[in-house]
């Protein structure tokens, strides 16, 4: 990377940074243990057995040692494993409003590992299109979130297919100790409702949706051109056209109901994240629901 490029790339990182801790200061704090509390218990100590205590936390090694029986008590799990999957497929770089698709999913990111820093929690992160391109494993501190910020900016689309399902595969062979794993996409590919089910029996799988208006509805404005970024394939549409926008609209709304049902099926949570709205309030919203849900 030359000198030049590094050093932008260094400073969209400082700027990624500032507005990630704003956010988590000012909105997040707190709300994000609540909202994954319950994902697992440690074994913290043993004591006396008393009347009503399950037999099968009986420790019977201690118990043999000790003149009566001991149980086995444990504590709710601290320290959380995050592992945020990303989908650089060149969808990603569609973008009508300030920011694309791919570059929301990166600010949506970071604010995710700043509030899991905060937390003390291990943050990976993983990079996926039609198969998994990067794999970099959990690991803790405020160096390891800088890093994986310069990676997610320095991603190049991929020009493919999104393959969610691989992408869980993958996770599952490589992860296996339960962690909260995020994926971030616009979910604009083949049915991953079975991958998803499998993967969010053991780990907590939450689907993260990036859209974009201008993909659910085209306003009238003459003659488009609009290009697939993943297969080139070129259409020409009338806006001005009442039909032609009415048939777009109904199919993102047919595209958006797949969706839900497939979430649904999978029993996986939904962070919706529009480039036209404020992530910040959408993650909030999440925060609390899932602590509702507790």
């Amino acid at each position: 990377m030359a000198a030049r490029e590094l050093e932008e790339v260094l400073k969209e990182v400082r700027r990624i940074q500032i507005v990630a801790r704003r956010q988590v200061n000012d909105l997040l704090a707190g709300e994000y243990l609540s909202a994954f509390k319950g994902r697992g218990m440690e074994f913290d100590t043993v004591r006396e057995y008393v009347p009503g205590d399950e037999i099968r936390s009986i420790d019977w090694n201690v118990t043999a040692r000790s003149d009566g029986p001991y149980v086995k008590t444990f504590c709710e799990e601290r320290e959380l494993t995050i592992l945020l999957a990303v989908d650089i497929s060149a969808s990603g770089a569609f973008g009508s409003q300030k920011i694309s698709k791919m570059e929301t999913a990166v600010e949506v990111a970071a604010v995710l590992m700043f509030t899991s820093l905060k937390n003390n929690d291990k943050v990976g992160l993983l990079f996926f299109a039609d198969d998994v391109v990067k794999y970099i494993p959990p690991r803790k501190g405020r160096g390891n979130v800088l890093r994986l910020i310069r990676e997610m900016l320095g991603a190049e689309p991929v020009k493919s297919e999104t393959n969610i399902a691989k992408a869980l595969e993958y996770i599952g062979r490589v992860q296996r100790r339960r962690a909260v794993v995020f994926v971030l996409s616009d979910f604009i590919g083949p049915d991953c409702s079975r991958a998803l089910a499998v993967a969010n029996q053991r780990h907590d799988c939450i689907a993260v949706t990036l859209e974009d208006p201008r993909e659910l509805e085209i306003p009238s404005v003459g003659f488009l051109t609009l290009r697939d970024a993943e297969t080139d394939e070129m259409i020409e549409l009338d806006t001005r056209n009442p039909r032609v926008r009415a048939l777009f609209a109904k199919a993102a709304s047919d595209r958006q109901a797949k969706l839900k049902e497939l979430l649904r099926k999978a029993n996986v949570d939904r962070l919706e994240i529009r480039t036209d709205q404020a992530y910040a309030t959408s993650l909030q919203r999440f925060f609390r629901m899932r602590e509702q849900q507790r």
